[in-house]
């Protein structure tokens, strides 16, 4: 047995041991959390974060208390089950899966029963709200993907159970964010007292880390869709100065708005009350929507952009910004370019920069990330009828279950095709295998998502990240936006982590000095 384990006293009992490598930095990790209180954890994916999460469940069982294991999403409490049940000394009835498929009263039994509960936030919350089940003898409840701790979601709801009956709170994530607000919010929602953070170059961390090699492949637009591009200005242009004109925006070019403070725009029109409100809508409504076919065009290609303006044309109830949008003569030609340019076997640059680097790794597992359904839809077509063997992954829409979602899964860990197109979806919250490579067909300006997608390559061995960025558009913000907020966000948790220590001293002198 390593000897690192015998450090947690009595509480290695309940660990299966044998064989298990305690790294130094998850023992520092598990002695801080179980001496300094609720704890955040830090740490880059793939480097054994619900190892921690277990090695303090089994402090809490040495103490004869019970635990719970959360996760966001069905699938992933089902993987940290199966994980649990390989690290903990447990009987089947005393580790239990915890979802919202088995029946109340059948749940209030097994809770009973169980020492380990693993298990979504919803249906825990539920089960807590319902008084079929109390916190009152839990020691530790461990939070998986803990940034999703904001607002209402039922896990704010789960920590502060917590709180009241001063259960051990261990928020485990590898990316909590870059805004100080949204930091400060997951802090406060989890009632966090220490911040743990790992990053690659850290020395206890650095020789665990699989190199991953960052490609940055900027695409030139080609001349059909440069084409359309021109087509569709003028009509965003035109509905630009109209809302210029009443003082709600300040720009000169429309793809210059930031998306967010285009969305925030109208938020604004809805609550004024003069008599250019409708015309201002009306403008708002025109803008929103070529812009986003504009976007569409240029950093997705000619199949997104062709769905959506099928979408718009399909919509029961179109409001009279859209009815003269489909109606200008500029955009039925563009759409039309759009459709023959499909017919004749053409599509965006990106799609065939895709080919070229799956030419690289025949016979290798590939994800392919892309933002939009209809993206996900294309590529596979393309992928397909280029002789590689590929299958789209996205969410429940659509008709898609869980079930699917696995079988998915599992035919590509079995190998049964090579490249999975996936949303967002493949992101997190799944118990995807790591792959030789991972291609983000654009840059998305999340920082979250940023690390997560680049996660999936680089567990086991060396991977490769390709990004795809089209010149000129919206891409090449996306692009710098990221990488900003990536090198925020390990300054910013260190920041308020150093507060929390702070303020940490200050309660203990001021309890010191009542006591004196």
């Amino acid at each position: 047995m390593d000897t690192k384990w015998s450090a947690l006293g009595t509480a290695a009992a309940y660990m299966r041991t044998d064989g298990l490598e305690l790294r130094d930095y998850q023992s520092n990790i598990i002695r801080s959390a179980l001496h300094r209180g609720n704890t955040l954890v830090v740490l880059p994916t793939g480097l054994g974060k619900t190892l921690i999460g277990a090695a303090v469940i089994a402090d809490a069982l040495s103490r004869g208390r019970k635990a719970a294991f959360l996760a966001p999403t069905r699938p992933l409490a089902e993987q940290h089950h199966a994980t649990l049940s390989g690290l903990l000394r447990l009987s089947g009835d005393e580790l239990l899966l915890l979802v919202g498929s088995v029946s109340k009263n059948k749940r209030a039994a097994l809770e009973k029963s169980a020492r380990v509960i693993v298990a979504t936030p919803q249906t825990l919350s539920n089960d807590l709200k319902g008084a079929l089940l109390s916190l009152d003898e839990f020691g530790c409840v461990v939070f998986d993907e803990c940034h999703r701790a904001v607002g209402k979601y039922a896990y704010t709801y789960i920590a502060n159970e917590c709180s009241v009956r001063d259960v051990l709170v261990l928020g485990l994530t590898a990316s909590p964010g870059s805004k100080k607000e949204k930091v400060n919010a997951l802090i406060e929602a989890l009632g966090i007292r220490h911040i743990e953070v790992r990053i690659s170059s850290d020395p206890d961390v650095a020789r665990y880390v699989m190199q991953k090699n960052l490609h940055i492949i900027d695409v030139e637009l080609n001349d059909t869709i440069k084409r359309i591009s021109l087509l569709i200005r003028p009509e965003a242009e035109a509905a630009l100065r109209s809302l210029n004109r009443t003082g709600l925006l300040h720009f000169k070019n429309f793809d210059n708005i930031p998306k967010g403070r285009l969305l925030q725009a109208g938020g604004e029109i809805s609550r004024i009350s003069s008599d250019y409100k409708f015309a201002a809508m009306y403008s708002y409504v025109k803008l929103l929507n070529v812009s986003h076919a504009y976007d569409l065009l240029r950093s997705e290609g000619l199949h997104p952009f062709i769905t959506y303006m099928e979408s718009l044309q399909n919509r029961e109830k179109k409001s009279r910004g859209v009815e003269n949008l489909l109606a200008s003569e500029n955009i039925r030609r563009a759409t039309d370019l759009a459709v023959e340019a499909v017919r004749l076997g053409e599509e965006h640059s990106k799609v065939f920069a895709v080919l070229d680097i799956l030419n690289k790794y025949k016979g290798k597992g590939i994800i392919v990330f892309a933002q939009y359904r209809s993206t996900v839809k294309m590529l596979v077509d393309f992928i397909t009828n280029s002789g590689f063997r590929a299958r789209a992954f996205v969410g429940k829409k659509e008709g898609i279950t869980q079930e699917m979602q696995k079988s998915t899964i599992q035919d590509f860990r079995d190998r049964k095709f090579d490249v999975l197109v996936a949303s967002s979806i493949g992101e997190e919250g799944l118990d995807i295998p790591s792959v030789d490579a991972v291609i983000f067909y654009e840059p998305i300006p999340n920082e979250i998502r940023n690390i997560q997608r680049r996660g999936r390559t680089g567990r086991l061995r060396e991977g490769e990240v390709y990004i795809l960025s089209a010149i000129g558009t919206k891409d090449e913000v996306y692009m710098r936006v990221s990488r900003q907020k990536e090198s925020k966000m390990a300054s910013l948790i260190k920041s308020v982590n150093r507060s929390l220590e702070s303020r940490a001293a200050a309660d203990f002198s001021d309890k010191r000095q009542r006591t004196l």
